[in-house]
């Protein structure tokens, strides 16, 4: 096998799966994260320090979206870009040395979250300051950034929660980053609070956001008990293969739903001195999507958990 080939094989295996990659991702940011990932793993780095300091990028660049002048959202943009290249790098990472830990996963999924935080604040208050009349009605922006908030943490969790549960069905529990509330409840009590105080304390919230989704998500929980019931532990290709073949269709959705096409609105938004426009977008067509997505799905667990029932 020539370096090249051994190359494209290793870039290969750094990606989850072809099913819920997102054009984006597979022209952009996945090559960049792949050029990272080895360069960390010439250096030693680990994965979730690649996700600490993607952190640290992404509320920059929050920060920097606060300002009205162009060249400084120029730059937020640009920090921001960079804080996705390193969360793409570190799962990248993490499957090219193996380094896989249910901590290193919360961690990057808590990331993103915190980036949003900063860049909602700061849309907030660059809002008031720019505009009569969020000026004298400053309690309305943030009503406005709570609520879309809120919507756009069910939207990034019911998303993630799809795509894990399809690559459940690609690659099995070794190549899905599914779980369930018992099994957190589980690493949570048998974790000592001693030298583990931010360990536990990040389990505590990741905890409330798997319940979250369980909640959200109640035709996947009854497929998921009846599969466990009728099969056990080993799920037969068969079936595997054919809720795959129905899901796959929704993956484009669930993509949507996540960082590239947010991210786009958001970029227009501020580089147009129209911060407002991106929670109008988030408000509306990002909830109109998760609601349609979300019935498509849920129909696709309740009529294969009700094949499973015929079959008991």
């Amino acid at each position: 096998m020539s370096k090249i080939d051994e190359i494209r094989n290793d870039y290969r295996n750094s990606l989850k799966s072809m099913d819920t990659e997102e054009s984006i991702d597979l022209i952009f940011y996945r090559p960049i994260g792949y050029l990272w990932a080895r360069l960390a793993r010439r250096l030693g780095v680990s994965p979730n320090a690649i996700t600490i300091a993607s952190i640290f990028l992404g509320v920059g660049a929050g920060i920097l979206m606060y300002f009205p002048e162009f060249w400084v959202n120029v730059i937020g943009v640009l920090l921001l870009v960079w804080a996705n290249s390193f969360d793409s790098a570190d799962g990248q990472l993490a499957r090219m040395t193996k380094q896989y830990s249910k901590f290193g996963r919360i961690l990057d999924g808590m990331s993103g979250d915190l980036w949003f935080i900063a860049i909602y604040v700061a849309l907030c208050l660059r809002i008031n300051k720019t505009s009569t009349f969020f000026g004298e009605h400053q309690w309305v922006i943030w009503v406005v950034a709570i609520i879309a908030g809120v919507c756009h943490a069910k939207q990034a969790a019911v998303a993630d929660y799809y795509r894990q549960f399809h690559l459940y069905f690609v690659k099995g529990e070794t190549g899905s980053e599914l779980t369930t509330t018992d099994q957190i409840d589980d690493d949570f009590a048998t974790l000592p609070w001693k030298g583990n105080f931010w360990k536990k304390t990040i389990m505590f919230f990741y905890r409330h956001y798997t319940a979250n989704q369980e909640v959200l998500t109640p035709q996947m929980q009854q497929l998921r008990r009846c599969m466990k019931s009728h099969y056990g532990e080993t799920v037969p290709v068969d079936f595997r293969e054919r809720f795959r073949a129905s899901s796959k269709p929704l993956m484009k959705y669930t993509n949507i739903l996540t960082f590239n096409t947010r991210s786009i609105a958001l970029f227009v938004a501020v580089l147009l001195d129209c911060p407002i426009a991106y929670f109008v977008f988030e408000l509306t067509v990002l909830n109109l999507l998760l609601v349609y997505m979300m019935r498509r799905h849920e129909s696709i667990c309740s009529k294969y958990k009700m094949q499973l029932q015929e079959c008991a």
